[in-house]
C-alpha cells in the first residue's frame, strides 16, 4: 500500500478570491453551464472491464473531474492520484493532479485545481487524444479517460452525473489489477485457504458484476479538497 505523501505547501483553495495562474480559462462554477463533458472511464486490467459514463460541467477543473471519476468508480479517494495528457502544441506528456514538492524538475505534476478541463478537451466529437488517469502508485490503478465529446445541457438534469457502467469497484489496498485477481479467486471458493480471511475484509456482500449508475452520489469538490487537504498536512 502506498503511503500519501505530505505536501510542502499549502496550495490555494480551488475557485477562491486568488485567480490561478498558467491556465487559459476560469474553472469558476457560479453560473450554470450551457454544455457538459462526456467521458467514458475504463479500468484498465479488469476482466470482465470495469467502466463509468460520466457528464461533467464544462467549467470543471481537473481535480473536480478527479473527484467525479472517485466517485462514480466506487474508490475512496485516500491515495495520490495524477492524470497524464498530451499537450500537442507543446509535444510532450503533461502531468496533472496534487505536486508534493518531490516531482522532477523535466516532469512536475500541475495542481489540478488550476487547469480546467476545457484546456485539453474542447471539442464536440471524438476528437481529443485518450488520458490516463491514475490511482494509487502502490496499487497502480490505471484507468483510460476517453472524451466522447460535449453535450448541450439537460435543464430536467443535475450535474455531474453517472449515465451508465458496468462491474463493481475494486475493494481499496487489494494489490492491484493482479491482486484484485487473487482476491476474487479466495473470495468465491470457499475451499480455498484465504477465502474466510477475504469475506471478513471485504464483507459477504461483495458482487464484483454489481453496479447501479442510478445509486452514485457525487461529492462536493471543494469539500472533498478541504478535506483531502487536512488529510495530507
Amino acid at each position: 500500500m502506498a503511503k500519501v505523501v505530505s505536501i510542502a505547501k499549502k496550495p490555494p483553495v480551488p475557485n477562491g478570491k486568488e485567480k490561478p495562474k498558467g491556465t487559459r480559462k476560469s474553472a469558476k462554477r457560479s453560473a450554470r453551464p450551457e454544455l457538459v463533458h462526456r467521458f467514458l472511464i475504463v479500468l484498465t486490467g479488469t476482466d470482465p472491464v470495469i467502466w463509468r459514463r460520466i457528464e461533467v460541467p464544462e467549467t470543471y477543473s481537473f481535480w473536480d473531474l478527479h473527484v467525479a471519476i472517485q466517485d462514480a468508480m466506487g474508490w475512496m479517494d485516500c491515495h495520490l492520484h495524477e492524470f497524464r495528457l498530451l499537450d500537442a502544441g507543446e509535444r510532450k506528456v503533461v502531468s496533472i493532479g496534487i505536486p508534493t514538492g518531490e516531482e522532477s524538475a523535466d516532469r512536475p505534476v500541475l495542481p489540478g485545481w488550476q487547469v480546467p478541463v476545457s484546456q485539453f478537451f474542447e471539442r464536440r466529437e471524438w476528437h481529443s487524444p485518450p488520458a490516463t488517469y491514475a490511482y494509487d502508485f502502490g496499487d497502480d490503478w490505471e484507468h483510460v479517460v476517453i472524451h466522447e465529446g460535449l453535450e448541450p445541457v439537460d435543464e430536467s438534469r443535475s450535474y455531474p452525473r453517472c449515465v451508465s457502467g458496468e462491474g463493481r469497484c475494486p475493494p481499496e489496498d487489494c494489490g492491484g489489477p493482479h491482486g484484485y485477481v487473487e482476491f476474487l479467486l479466495a473470495y468465491v471458493d470457499p475451499t480455498h485457504e484465504q477465502h474466510e480471511s477475504m469475506v471478513q475484509w471485504a464483507g459477504e456482500d461483495f458482487d464484483p458484476e454489481a453496479f447501479n449508475p442510478a445509486t452514485v452520489k457525487f461529492d462536493d469538490p471543494k469539500k472533498r479538497w478541504k478535506h483531502s487537504h487536512l488529510r495530507r498536512t
